[in-house]
């Protein structure tokens, strides 16, 4: 296997895919690098994607990965990457089994670690019927008796998206309400309960929630809970120095270049719009920049 390479793509999921299919068509040496453990691994379904609406993630990226190994100059190696950093051609790559490869740009298609709260039953539900995005999953649980674990300003903003899907909605604050009394007010005119009791444990069979169990040892019938958890990212930013958002995204300008020169990024690391149909586009047009810009260093 070949250790020097045009473009290096951290992430192999739907927007290093795509990426990579971007770079292949354009005739460039590729290497995919990826540990085979995307965010969305639990999801049964992918929604709200033209084509392939109601997939699972897995066939959606395997038939993108078999599509993209059909151009000669794309490379796959199955791994995580340790360390990046620069080199007199680049970049250079380290990966957790001591393999390093060098490349004249990096794309950054790593995806964001989600941050699973301690309460018992969550992870086993996270993507299943606990879920983040309505326009991923709400159609699905439409009309259905629903939580929303969040406060604040981001719970009064996300709830009304939630609304529109379902009048049978309750929002926990998990503690302490820090909504404002004008915020608390609409939920009230809106019928929205608000339950500030801690969560103690989310009971479900197979990931499919059943209830909530409060540590006061109250409980509530549910049957979706929407939810917006910590991130943190799965590459090293300090390796790079590369700049973050408030919201701890990377950030990246319109060509999705970052704070460092050469590095490129797309996908759920940089977005609060966290989807299949927006990593791909977001991948696609990264690859064609990244071409375009080692057109311009060739010519």
């Amino acid at each position: 296997m070949e250790n020097n390479f045009d473009v290096i793509i951290i992430g192999g999921s739907y927007a290093g895919l795509s990426a990579a299919m971007s770079l292949g068509r354009s005739l460039r040496k590729i290497l995919v690098i990826d540990g085979g453990k995307p965010c969305n691994r639990q999801t049964p379904y992918s929604h709200n994607f033209i084509t392939q609406d109601g997939k699972t993630p897995n066939e959606i990226s395997e038939i993108a990965k078999e599509q993209v190994l059909k151009y000669e100059t794309v490379t796959f190696f199955d791994g995580l990457v340790t360390k990046t950093s620069r080199n007199s051609s680049g970049f250079e790559v380290e990966t957790d089994n001591s393999k390093k490869f060098s490349a004249k740009k990096i794309i950054l298609a790593s995806g964001v670690k989600d941050q699973i709260p301690d309460i018992k039953g969550f992870a086993e539900c996270w993507g299943i019927s606990v879920i983040h995005c309505p326009y991923c999953h709400g159609y699905e649980v439409k009309g259905k008796t629903t939580g929303l674990l969040s406060n604040g300003d981001l719970a009064f903003e996300f709830s009304k998206l939630v609304f529109n899907l379902t009048k049978d909605l309750t929002l926990f604050t998990n503690g302490e309400s820090t909504l404002n009394e004008e915020q608390t007010e609409k939920f009230n005119q809106n019928k929205i309960e608000i339950t500030e009791s801690e969560i103690k444990e989310i009971v479900h069979e197979n990931g499919h929630i059943q209830k909530v169990i409060f540590k006061d040892g109250r409980e509530k019938e549910l049957e979706a809970l929407y939810v917006k958890i910590p991130f943190e990212q799965n590459v090293n930013p300090e390796d790079l120095q590369l700049e973050l958002t408030e919201h701890g995204f990377i950030k990246i300008d319109h060509f999705h270049k970052t704070s460092a020169d050469g590095v490129f990024a797309c996908g759920d690391n940089t977005t609060l719009m966290r989807s299949v149909a927006n990593a791909v586009a977001q991948g696609n047009f990264t690859g064609a920049i990244v071409n375009k810009e080692l057109s311009e260093e060739s010519f």
